[in-house]
């Protein structure tokens, strides 16, 4: 069961719709939701240079506490159980920080980055997230406006570890779900009679989950494409998949399905890594 959500709330430049959905779920699972807003420590003034990087601080830290009121008001009108985290840090070290408390959460929910406005930055808090929570993250599309929908949700299954740990971490979604379907890649190379996918679907039913099995050709349009236009063409509400990639010094290193998902989403992705 989810009972505790965590969302971000520094970074994004279409909060409301990743508060609203971060909103919706908590209400649809009866979870408690608290939000953390990012803030750097503000520095004394020494020079020229040190009293500019002042300014962007002391503006940074307005955001944030705008960002914070804006989600206690939202949590107030829901009538959920709710928290806000104003939290100083040091410059670079809030999606770390991040992803150490969504260790302590069932789901950490974040805004997919808007352009190329803040595309570094929210980038850098979902790799965090994914790597180093050890806890599944739910991307919301800046495009998003629908609250949860389960109606139908898709499943990307390729029979790795990451797509096994997306499934488990998302079943309390696949239980409510109305139709899940299990999207297996079509790259050809399959024979006719194999059925990549049969022994998930036949564990999801065993759930309860009314689970259904596709085949989708991947051809020359890559994965993450053949994905969004199958997710768009059939209504999908919600898309779970594994995260892929690693991490090396410090540095996250993204698969190209993952960071094309990351880039170009029209839905909302559940992924676990």
């Amino acid at each position: 069961m989810i009972k505790d959500i965590l969302v971000n709330l520094s970074y994004g430049t279409s909060q409301d719709g990743v508060s609203n959905y971060a909103l919706s779920v908590a209400e649809t699972f009866g979870a408690h939701i608290m939000g953390t807003a990012f803030y750097p420590a503000v520095v004394g003034d020494v020079d020229l240079s040190a009293n500019f990087i002042r300014a962007q601080q002391v503006e940074a830290h307005k955001r944030a506490e705008s960002v914070a009121t804006a989600f206690d008001e939202a949590t107030r009108r829901a009538g959920v159980s709710a928290e806000t985290r104003r939290i100083e840090t040091d410059v670079g070290d809030g999606p770390t920080r991040f992803a150490h408390i969504a260790r302590r959460f069932d789901l950490s929910v974040i805004g997919q980055f808007e352009g190329d406005r803040d595309h570094r930055t929210t980038n850098i808090v979902l790799e965090a997230a994914l790597f180093e929570s050890g806890r599944p993250v739910l991307i919301v599309p800046f495009i998003q406006k629908e609250r949860l929908k389960l109606d139908h949700v898709m499943v990307c299954w390729d029979g790795s570890r990451a797509a096994a740990r997306a499934v488990a971490d998302a079943m309390p979604f696949l239980i409510r779900s109305g139709t899940t379907s299990i999207v297996v890649a079509d790259t050809q190379s399959a024979k006719s009679a194999d059925l990549p996918g049969a022994d998930i679907a036949t564990h999801l039913t065993r759930h309860g989950v009314n689970a259904r099995i596709e085949r989708i050709p991947v051809s020359k349009i890559g994965v993450y494409n053949a994905i969004l236009s199958y997710a768009a063409d059939t209504g999908a509400d919600l898309i779970v998949m594994g995260g892929y990639g690693h991490s090396r010094l410090r540095e996250f290193i993204l698969g190209g399905t993952t960071r094309g998902m990351l880039a170009s989403m029209t839905k909302p992705t559940l992924m676990s890594h």
